[in-house]
């Protein structure tokens, strides 16, 4: 059964993830696993092993104590896991989406927060990867992909959050830089991390006249705002990024003048099947322990597995589980094979597997009654770090916009 270790006086679940990979053969219907080829399946191993031994039994403490955990994700990078899809010639793994999904989805069993930020970190370093020039992509991708520097995706502003292509954060040419003036709102890493990805407006009004641009900590004129409190995602800092007059090398601008929102969106399509992952490895974690509290927990004399109502509850659950990580992985698949309808299907994963999940995780608490609602136990941690899932890297209704969009233009 479970096994706990104290954490400032504090019973929380350890070696979650371990406990759950090795259940999984109880649970055939719902393993991780199926359908993967022999290699998949190797470094989906790498990823529960990892989450058991380094993540899980300190998920509990870096949530309580707000820890931003820098070894622990250096010793991920030392797995591949720092740029997992971007090039092996800058140092990374050259992975396909869909072989990320499976890491993230196995990394996120032992902890979404921490999981969440490397998959915002993996996001930038790919950008730099795929739209950077040579010199970029070797003075940037290395130490990103090793870990040995942080990386942050600056797009959302205070008057501008799902009308990105409205951000008013300017950068004037002076030179052979850009001044930069503006702010940046709920940047996670902000302030502990090292290389800012900045949407920044170079041109006109709408997404034309947005470019993107490297900016580097310790530049002058780059500040940050105060640490905010947050319901989850307690293991990675989130703050304003404030730049006041703050001079940017124009070599560290990605691509050309004007290219900087669909340099944007591009990074956000994978974002957004890598947020849906984090939110498989929490649902899937419910799961299990759904499973074992109702094995184990009595009331009316029989244990709550014996109850029709939440074995039905308990089915729904492992379903939308299935259902969800199938249509991840066939977004995943599409966004790698460039295919027409990937931004869709993207936006579709999105929206349907960060709801499902978080119904799943919610669920999941009610079965374990009060004691769900208790710090003391894994579930309650799990529903509160997904639910930034269905707000951030666009929202669910932008996602339904994306989605509709699509469909009436259809010819």
């Amino acid at each position: 059964m479970l096994t706990c270790f104290n954490v400032q006086e504090t019973h929380y679940f350890s070696n979650t993830v371990h406990y759950c990979r090795s259940s999984m053969p109880r649970l055939s219907q719902t393993h991780p696993s199926i359908g993967l080829t022999d290699e998949q399946k190797d470094f989906q191993k790498v990823a529960f092993d990892f989450a058991a031994n380094e993540m899980a039994p300190h998920m509990a403490e870096w949530d309580l104590k707000e820890i931003f955990p820098v070894e622990a994700m250096r010793k991920a990078a030392q797995l591949g896991f720092g740029g997992i899809y971007v090039n092996p010639d800058v140092g990374g793994s050259g992975l396909s989406r869909l072989d990320t999904s499976i890491i993230f989805e196995a990394l996120s069993t032992g902890c979404v927060s921490t999981t969440a930020y490397i998959s915002i970190h993996n996001m930038c370093a790919w950008m730099i990867d795929t739209f950077g020039n040579n010199e970029q992509r070797e003075k940037f991708c290395p130490d990103l992909c090793a870990m040995q520097k942080f990386a942050s995706y600056c797009l959302t502003e205070p008057g501008s959050g799902s009308d990105a292509a409205s951000l008013l954060t300017s950068a004037t040419l002076q030179g052979d830089h850009y001044i930069l003036n503006g702010s940046k709102a709920f940047i996670s890493g902000g302030g502990d991390t090292d290389v800012y990805v900045v949407m920044c407006r170079t041109g006109g009004k709408g997404p034309k006249g947005i470019s993107c641009l490297v900016v580097e900590k310790g530049t002058p004129g780059l500040s940050f705002g105060k640490k905010e409190k947050k319901v989850g995602w307690n293991s990675q800092p989130t703050r304003a990024v404030i730049f006041e007059d703050c001079a940017v090398p124009v070599i560290n601008r990605l691509g050309a003048e004007g290219e900087g929102f669909s340099i944007a969106m591009k990074g956000l399509n994978g974002g957004r099947i890598n947020i849906a992952s984090c939110s498989l490895g929490a649902a899937h974690a419910s799961v299990l322990l759904a499973r074992d509290h109702m094995c184990v927990r009595k009331q009316f004399g029989e244990t709550l597995s014996n109850s029709q109502f939440l074995q039905f509850k308990l089915a729904e659950m492992a379903t939308k589980l299935v259902a969800s990580r199938l249509l991840v992985r066939q977004a995943a698949v599409a966004l790698q094979e460039g295919r027409p309808e990937a931004v869709s299907l993207c936006s579709m994963a999105k929206l349907f597997v960060t709801d499902e999940c978080f119904s799943i995780c919610n669920q999941a608490l009610q079965i374990h009654g009060g004691y769900g609602y208790l710090k003391d136990y894994a579930v309650q941690q799990y529903v509160r770090d997904i639910r930034v899932h269905q707000i951030l890297e666009g929202t669910n209704e932008v996602m339904r916009m994306i989605i509709a969009r699509s469909l009436l233009t259809e010819s």
